[in-house]
């Protein structure tokens, strides 16, 4: 009786944390609940998820379900209503802006269903970008910037303005803009949303390549399924809640 006391204990534990047994979480989101106002009710409830290093989750839902607002509590952007995020075991829900701009900066970084480059720069300068506010060097962030233009197959394409670039090579530019300060944690909102299906597997595809090398933890929303297999986990959030599928 006592042994199998034990065993539910334990069982409920790993429920609670998307059923993963974990060793060394980058960041955990403990009971979060956001309610933007009283008339529309609660967007999340109660929603905990812990993500290893070097782990990759998809977060799956219909659109208005919550997967953009809890991207944004994870990576600082938004306040939950209630509950805390805990990154590298420490507290950060409450930092002041200043502490979470830096935390955003050196450790986390964003793709958009939207490329959102800067029209005004080529597409070696949108990378560097990140990495002069940051205040690397030119010459380290122009070497660096083209290495990552390059594992992101656009080495013919440093010079190019956005306007001159497609749609696929537009997302790429900004994955690689978004791992120019070697973030250890990816939030991706619909990376491949606005790609055709073609396109968008390849992208997807070297996105998941270059997590894969660089021992990244990321978070990845999407409505594509067969996007989301090639992720070690799948998330869904359903009425405000997070099931693991």
């Amino acid at each position: 009786m006592r042994e199998n006391s034990k065993k539910k204990a334990e069982n409920l534990k790993k429920s609670e944390q998307g059923g993963k047994n974990l060793k060394n979480p980058l960041i955990n989101l403990e009971k979060i609940s956001k309610q933007y106002n009283l008339a529309d009710g609660f967007v999340l409830k109660d929603v905990s998820l812990s993500l290893e290093e070097s782990e990759f989750v998809a977060l799956l839902g219909p659109s208005g379900s919550g997967k953009s607002t809890l991207l944004h509590i994870a990576g600082l952007l938004d306040t939950p209503s209630e509950g805390d995020i805990v990154f590298r075991g420490k507290s950060v829900g409450k930092m002041s802006d200043d502490a979470k701009t830096s935390l955003r900066l050196n450790e986390i970084g964003f793709v958009y269903q939207y490329h959102h480059l800067l029209q005004e720069f080529t597409a070696l300068e949108n990378v560097m970008l990140p990495q002069l506010i940051c205040g690397i060097s030119k010459k380290i962030a122009e070497e660096k910037a083209k290495n990552l233009l390059v594992s992101m197959n656009l080495s013919e394409k440093f010079a190019s303005y956005p306007s001159e670039l497609s749609g696929g090579q537009k997302q790429r530019v900004a994955i690689a803009r978004a791992l120019a300060n070697d973030p250890s944690l990816l939030l991706a909102d619909e990376p491949t949303g606005n790609l055709d299906p073609e396109t968008a597997l390849l992208v997807f595809e070297d996105l998941v390549d270059i997590m894969q090398k660089r021992k990244m933890s990321a978070i990845i929303a999407t409505h594509n399924l067969e996007l989301a297999k090639k992720m070690q986990h799948k998330y869904f959030i359903f009425e405000g809640s997070l099931l693991e599928k």
